[in-house]
């Protein structure tokens, strides 16, 4: 099969212009709604009143409705009296209408009444009109409520219903067909229990509508095609012949052999574009077939959200005549180098906290398949194609995915990896204010850097020193003299080495990773779990260049379980709470205390209270120990650094 190449690349800005100019004359027509469902739609045309409100003179306040004339004079030295049952004055609720031949409120607070309820003693004139809705002060019969082009709000559609405008004539939403393809695909409704072998869950194409229905459009998912050529091209074509006004082919974009998309587009209309320089997103194709807008998206979840935010939303706006408004930016620090290819713009995930007066940036990493660098994203930072990188320390600018507010208040914790991270972050999330915790895995010894050079809120570390066994003290003061930091200790945890069940290789000690046909994953350099390794090959005298994977790496406790379940190794060395959470069995090796380094400056604040807040609870504490390998004994103690 003929694979098909990149003719001609294109910036996403020449990308867009092509795409959005080629449709720049299409909108959606029109339609009539009721107007309480007109939430969020575009009007057509002008829209006026049918009714004036108020439409009766009405009373502002509760009082007395009067003549404003009759109350001149009144002063505290001659007060003046209103008769009730002469009609002087009137006893009236805000909202009422105002009684023939009255034309002014008397605030009720301004009034004396007399005992028997008859009459009422003020002393200060009111003016006429003075606390009276007249009418038409709101809204008069005619007048122009909006004009052509308004996207209406909530108070928008009160107003509507207080004009009397029963139906509204709107612009109608475009409509978006959502077509998935690939024969590795699978619903989860049809592998509810587990994935088939070979077989992907299909996700991309509920993103993809969620996008497009943020964007205010009806959205429909056909069912999974498989990579078939002439499938493919039966059903778009299809698909076209409806009402349709925007087709999603999902996956098949790229230059594989199996990637059908571009051809199929070739055939039925126009490629305007295959290829763009941008990451994730490059294989996206953009096209016209019977003049409605065909794109390709690639099957990368990544990717795929990439592509529609920057060429298939904004376009869906302008059919609609919605305004879309640029994302909230702010100026931060990068926490670390991130290197680029040249010609590339490239869309990094990031996690953003303030830390003193600055916002700081850390680099979630690299991937178009990882959706979860998304959710755990709030800010992207995109890197301009004429740039090789942003460097360590650089203020940048940040596009931020959620509230600021929110941002301010996220925890930076970087170091070594612990599931009950995971615990501790769901439990900030519960407080109030709630505290989002974002956990950045280095290894115990990049998160002492990232402290030093003030990246982070907190670290997590548990690194041995050898020499007197103790934990982390001896790197804090090697790496942090002079520095206030507290040790808080989090948990105590077993580490050993994390086997299939069964133990099927006979895994019982370090020597044993030595053994003919044993194949091992390490924990990354710098890495407390890496520095327990090295301490026990050292002391037993044994030579790590004798470990098959010795040198390959992971950098957290799940990714070394994963990879012993997967079958890709034998044996890694982990946390016992990792092999319980993927049914794995578990040597012991030793217990290790896991701590938490917080810098002095920010021990009081009211993020880090919480913390030690949340760790103190019983609750917590239950949560964490039932995960099995942990021990609460001395959670929450502070550890003395001299």
């Amino acid at each position: 099969m003929q694979r098909k190449i990149y003719l001609q690349m294109h910036s996403r800005e020449e990308a867009q212009q092509l795409f959005w100019s080629r449709f720049a004359p299409h909108s959606t027509g029109e339609e009539t709604i009721a107007s309480r469902m007109a939430l969020g739609r575009v009007t057509a045309g002008p829209v006026s009143a049918r009714f004036s409100s108020p439409s009766f003179h009405s009373a502002a306040m509760d009082g007395l409705a009067v003549r404003a004339e009759d109350t001149f004079g009144a002063t505290d030295e001659t007060p003046v009296t209103l008769r009730f049952d002469f009609g002087e004055a009137v006893l009236i609720n805000t909202g009422y209408p105002l009684p023939p031949e009255k034309n002014a409120v008397i605030m009720i607070e301004n009034v004396l009444l007399s005992e028997d309820g008859k009459e009422g003693l003020i002393r200060a004139p009111v003016y006429p009109w003075q606390h009276v809705r007249k009418v038409g002060e709101d809204i008069v019969a005619t007048e122009l409520l909006f004009p052509t082009g308004h996207q209406l709000r909530p108070p928008d559609i009160g107003a509507l219903i207080t004009g009397g405008c029963a139906t509204i004539r709107v612009r109608k939403r475009p409509k978006v067909v959502i077509i998935p393809t690939g024969s590795e695909l699978v619903t989860l409704e049809d592998s509810p229990d587990a994935i088939p072998p070979g077989k992907t869950i299909e996700s991309n194409a509920i993103v993809l509508a969620g996008l497009a229905a943020q964007a205010g459009v009806e959205v429909e998912i056909t069912p999974i095609i498989s990579d078939d050529f002439d499938s493919i091209k039966t059903h778009l074509a299809a698909v076209l012949a409806t009402e349709a006004d925007l087709v999603i082919i999902n996956a098949g974009s790229s230059a594989g052999s199996a990637d059908y998309t571009v051809r199929i587009i070739e055939q039925l209309g126009e490629v305007l574009v295959h290829g763009i320089t941008i990451m994730p997103g490059k294989p996206t194709i953009l096209g016209a077939i019977a003049d409605k807008p065909v794109v390709g998206i690639p099957g990368y979840p990544v990717s795929a959200i990439i592509a529609m935010e920057q060429l298939v939303v904004p376009l869906l706006a302008h059919m609609q005549g919605v305004y879309v408004a640029p994302p909230v930016a702010i100026k931060a620090i990068l926490a670390k180098d991130l290197p680029s290819r040249s010609g590339i713009e490239e869309f990094r995930r990031m996690i953003v906290g303030r830390i003193g007066a600055n916002f700081v940036a850390v680099p979630l990493k690299q991937g178009a398949g990882a959706i979860t660098t998304l959710t755990r994203a709030n800010g992207i930072l995109c890197i301009a194609a004429a740039s090789e990188g942003e460097m360590h320390g650089r203020e940048v600018t940040i596009e931020l995915l959620v509230p600021q507010p929110q941002v301010e208040r996220t925890l930076l914790c970087t170091g070594s990896h612990d599931l009950c991270l995971d615990v501790l972050g769901d439990y900030l999330r519960k407080q109030d204010p709630a505290y989002p915790l974002a956990s950045t895995h280095v290894g115990s010894l990049g998160g002492i850097m990232a402290l030093k050079q003030g990246m982070c809120h907190l670290a997590g570390s548990h690194l041995l020193d050898p020499k007197d066994g103790s934990y982390n003290t001896t790197y804090i003061r090697k790496h942090l003299a002079g520095r206030d930091i507290r040790i808080v200790t989090l948990v105590h945890r077993e580490q050993g080495f994390i086997v299939a069940k069964g133990n099927p290789k006979n895994i019982t000690g370090v020597r044993d990773l030595f053994g003919a046909g044993i194949r091992f994953i390490n924990r990354q350099a710098g890495s407390g779990t890496r520095v327990l390794l090295d301490y026990e090959l050292s002391r037993h005298d044994l030579d790590p260049d004798g470990i098959d994977g010795y040198q390959q790496d992971e950098y957290t406790h799940m990714a070394v379980a994963v990879a012993v379940l997967s079958g890709k190794v034998d044996v890694g060395l982990g946390i016992k709470s990792a092999a319980r959470a993927l049914g794995l069995d578990f040597v012991p090796l030793v217990e290790e205390r896991y701590d938490l380094l917080i810098p002095g400056e920010m021990f009081d604040t009211p993020m880090m209270q919480a913390v030690l807040a949340v760790i103190d609870t019983p609750l917590f504490k239950q949560t964490v120990e039932g995960m099995g390998g942990y021990s609460t004994r001395e959670t929450g103690h502070l550890v003395p650094l001299d």
